[in-house]
């Protein structure tokens, strides 16, 4: 097969303008562009809640004490998350030539372990965040959970020619 590099060029080009544009877009606004507002950096309100305050109703009071929990859990979670950004930053490049098969694996562990500490966490968080709900609350976010379960992945997107 021929590539038309006149096609190729006006594809690039047009690629490039629409880069552009979009980072002309997020420099309009004052803030920057959306931040992740959800558990996971999804999108969401900037309350650091996401969706959860919206579709659960929660009080006023319920959402100062989950953020309260939340933020304390960022704060003690940020030296695990330093940990891994140093195991990474070290890990041998097995690119070099050279592997070396003991310190991927104790890389490879480390990292494991680190993992490991930072679900801990996070589920605690959950928990806290629970005890925080009313019955009915929990009712409503156990049949969401249900519903994203059956929904499954979604679907990759389509093949283009």
């Amino acid at each position: 097969m021929k590539l038309n590099w006149k096609k190729f060029s006006v594809a690039t080009i047009a690629g490039a303008l629409l880069l552009t544009g979009a980072a002309m877009a997020f420099s309009q606004d004052p803030q920057g562009p959306p931040r992740g507002g959800g558990f996971h950096g999804g999108p969401g309100p900037r309350d650091g809640l996401g969706p959860l305050a919206r579709d659960l109703n929660l009080t006023d009071d319920q959402k100062a004490q989950i953020k309260k929990i939340t933020d304390s859990f960022r704060e003690s979670d940020k030296a695990l998350h330093d940990q891994l950004r140093t195991v990474h930053e070290s890990e041998p490049d097995p690119m070099s030539g050279t592997f070396d098969e003991a310190a991927v694996r104790a890389a490879a562990e480390a990292r494991a372990k680190t993992q490991i500490e930072l679900e801990v966490s996070h589920a605690k968080m959950m928990s806290q965040i629970a005890a925080v709900l009313t019955a009915d609350q929990k009712a409503q976010l156990a049949a969401k959970r249900q519903q994203f379960e059956r929904q499954g992945p979604p679907p990759p997107p389509p093949d283009r020619p």
